[in-house]
């Protein structure tokens, strides 16, 4: 399949919600305008930032195609499929190719976890069949999914068994094995790295590109991180990077998803709160968080002030 490596910054976007906590997709192309505005370079709907795992599938449907439609072709949009029923996966995959997405990513199933390389190949070409013209990306998040498999040895062995397989979205801690994968075959994959504070680390052993939660609200912040390493200025990369470690403390603090939504209504963009069991921050969490944000200089430095 010809495809191109994705570069920048992919922001993991949000499922906006209304005071019901029933989908506001209203606010979408609102969401797009302030992601195109920062600097993003694709959008990845419906993933974990955007709650698909407590989505209908109905909704899922209607998320992304607000997503596309909002996008107009502008940036790439990836739709993330992955369930614990593989039959909703496909069925989701489908939609996407239907609807206009760049690409499909479907994480392992969580319940009836996958151990083995051979089952993760099974399951995940079974959904990338279901949109067979799109690039399929396997969304690697281990500490959710409990499927904890060689990367490696999935991408060499499902490169063959899997036609549209292009890459990852990697979401783990191992640099090492990220490496590997990003050159495996001659750099054939795109790996796409997805832990925001650890972004210079995978930049050092070559990503191109990272998906993040906090993307939504510090955009800025990462192209900082990315252009300085360019440029050779490794000082001021670990500045900013330390930023971003900063910021997830205080975000995670407060708990992570439901106060980055918090801080996306700060920045003047209503998306909500979230679904339970993640909740919303009442008023009073949200003025705690706003002081410990405001204490790390967060509204400065964050390219929103």
């Amino acid at each position: 399949m010809a495809y191109k490596h994705l570069t920048g910054l992919i922001v993991a976007a949000h499922t906006p919600f209304d005071s019901d906590g029933e989908l506001n997709l209203s606010v979408v192309p609102q969401i797009v305008e302030h992601h195109i505005a920062s600097g993003i370079s694709a959008i990845y709907a419906v993933g974990s930032t955007g709650e698909g795992v407590s989505l209908r599938a109905a909704e899922r449907m209607a998320t992304a195609e607000a997503y596309v439609s909002a996008s107009a072709g502008r940036v790439p949009v990836i739709v993330q499929v992955g369930s614990n029923s593989l039959a909703e996966s496909c069925d989701l995959a489908t939609h996407a190719a239907d609807c206009g997405a760049y690409a499909v990513s479907a994480n392992a199933p969580s319940y009836f976890k996958i151990d083995t390389v051979s089952g993760l190949i099974d399951a995940m070409a079974r959904i990338a069949s279901s949109a067979p013209d799109l690039p399929f990306y396997h969304y690697y998040i281990p500490r959710f999914t409990g499927s904890e498999v060689d990367m490696l040895d999935f991408l060499d062995r499902g490169g063959r068994a899997i036609p549209n397989l292009v890459g990852l979205k990697y979401t783990d801690l191992k640099v090492h094995e990220y490496q590997a994968c990003l050159n495996l075959d001659g750099g054939r994959f795109d790996i796409l790295w997805g832990c925001d504070e650890m972004l210079l680390s995978a930049l050092v052993v070559g990503a191109t590109c990272g998906v993040g939660s906090t993307y939504n609200i510090a955009a800025p912040l990462y192209r900082r991180i990315i252009d300085t390493f360019q440029a050779g200025d490794l000082e001021a990369a670990r500045k900013w990077q330390l930023c971003s470690v900063e910021m997830v403390r205080v975000l995670i603090a407060h708990n992570l998803h439901p106060s980055i939504k918090a801080v996306m209504g700060m920045l003047g963009i209503d998306v909500g709160g979230c679904r339970l069991p993640l909740g919303v921050l009442d008023d009073a969490a949200k003025a705690d968080l706003r002081k410990d944000l405001d204490a790390i200089g967060f509204f400065e430095w964050s390219g929103n002030g």
